[in-house]
């Protein structure tokens, strides 16, 4: 284990600039794209030594964990103080439930104070000061934090707050990870020892496999006004509020049991496609069917499926080297009345595997990231200055988690992660997570320019497309 005697005076601060990727959060998440969350639900009472202890080990292992975001003339760059520096913030029962008296766009009799405590931290912005219009910060930001509520019948929520551009949903997994098996160290009687990194790694910029971010200067150009282009030719779910301000981000949650998701996965592996095929082509069909258009007419969707290229960089990283490792691959889809959840499911995914063959995922990294800086710069460039760039994101592969005895002996009862995409992005952006052999996705979705009612209606036939499809 690392030691946690670290003599600061023997260690100075270090520090590297951002890479492309990791800057283009840094100028999407002060207008509200970003914000990571992962809210854990306890049934017992969290000793706050013991996590702060544990998360300081984190941050010792992972350097970036303990990084500060710091600015001069617009540019962004990565400060590494030499010792961790989290501290928990805490909130006993009287202040917890002040706080969720007083939340806005939250229904106390539909959701549960943990969905609301979550969709709470999704939008509490510690880096809206970074704005553009601003070269420098007053002080050095705080890329994590930590935040533990105390709720009524003994529950207990945790939630942690990242910066998106030093953590992806490889890294929040891994973060989970190691923090229960620190955690139950005191229950187990086990040592964990974690990998330790000495520095920040690269941004994935650096790390791609030469040759295969090449693209002709042309070619390039092409590319962009392609994109550019065919935006204005993208079908949204129809806005139902693209005046009021300020926006923010809710979650609802499409939840299918062992055996239903045991039919899906069946599906999908009998046609030689991955899940994010499925969920796409069941979210298209719902957006299409809740228009009620004539069945003859087309539209046309535009998904943003992100991949995890950890294992395609150079050298190759493995799931504990923390950061923003994804990488953007965007198709689109045309659809008419009577589509079929395979034959579309099958589409999406070979268009997926198709560009990712001609090594989209890194060629068109730069393309991608320099356009989602255009939205935020000039959000007129979409479709009713709503700043959405596509009608869902999702992820190549879910994350697999199940239950086991140390989430029992420690009380941990739930837990969701996702990010907030209420500045730019999409309509829908899906997290998806097997637990326990069920299908279980938080769906992120910018509020008021989508009303709560209308994606539970979307989410709703979509759970009902991937049901019917298997039957």
């Amino acid at each position: 284990m690392a030691d946690l005697n670290v003599n600061p005076e023997e260690l100075e601060p270090k520090s590297r600039p951002v890479g492309g990727t990791e800057y283009g959060w840094c100028r999407a998440v002060p207008g509200g794209t970003g914000i990571t969350v992962l809210a854990l639900l306890f049934s017992k009472s969290p000793d706050t030594a013991i996590l702060e202890k544990a998360l300081h080990k984190l941050q010792i292992s992972h350097p970036i964990l303990r990084s500060k975001l710091t600015s001069s003339n617009n540019t962004f760059s990565f400060l590494i103080p030499p010792i961790p520096h989290l501290q928990i913030q805490s909130f006993d029962l009287s202040s917890t439930y002040d706080l969720l008296q007083n939340l806005p766009n939250s229904n106390p009799t539909s959701e549960s104070p943990f969905h609301r405590l979550l969709e709470y931290e999704l939008n509490q912005n510690l880096w809206s000061e970074s704005e553009s219009d601003s070269e420098n910060f007053e002080n050095d930001l705080d890329l994590f934090c930590a935040t533990l509520y105390s709720l009524e019948e003994s529950k207990w929520v945790l939630a942690f707050r990242l910066h998106t551009s030093i953590c992806d949903r490889t890294s929040a997994v891994t973060l989970l990870s190691e923090l229960l098996e620190l955690v139950g160290e005191n229950e187990e009687g086990v040592k964990l020892e974690l990998k330790n990194e000495d520095e920040v790694n690269l941004g994935i910029e650096d790390l791609i496999p030469s040759g295969k971010a090449d693209k002709p200067f042309w070619s390039r150009g092409k590319d962009l006004f392609g994109y550019s282009l065919n935006s204005f030719r993208f079908s949204n779910l129809d806005f139902e509020d693209v005046i009021s301000k300020p926006r923010s981000s809710g979650v609802v949650r499409l939840q299918m049991s062992p055996n239903e998701t045991e039919r899906l996965l069946a599906g999908c592996q009998a046609r030689g496609i991955k899940l994010c095929g499925a969920i796409a082509a069941a979210g298209i069909i719902a957006a299409y069917s809740m228009k009620e258009l004539p069945d003859y007419q087309w539209e046309k969707y535009a998904v943003v499926t992100l991949v995890d290229c950890r294992k395609f960089l150079d050298p190759p990283l493995e799931s504990h080297h923390l950061g923003f490792y994804h990488s953007a691959i965007l198709n689109t889809h045309d659809i008419k009345g009577g589509a079929e959840l395979w034959e579309l499911a099958t589409r999406s995914y070979m268009a997926l595997t198709n560009a990712m063959n001609s090594n989209k995922h890194f060629s068109d990294m730069s393309d991608l990231n320099f356009l989602m800086c255009k939205a935020i710069d000039n959000p007129s460039l979409t479709s009713s200055s709503s700043m959405r760039t596509s009608f869902m994101a999702v992820f190549e592969d879910p994350v697999f988690k199940n239950t086991n005895e140390l989430h029992q002996k420690i009380g941990l009862e739930d837990y969701v992660g996702c990010s907030s995409v209420h500045g730019v992005g999409p309509s829908i952006a899906v997290f998806d997570t097997i637990r326990n052999d069920g299908l279980d996705l938080a769906c992120v979705y910018p509020m008021p320019l989508h009303s709560r009612e209308q994606m539970q209606k979307l989410i709703d036939h979509m759970k009902r497309t991937l049901i019917d499809g298997c039957d």
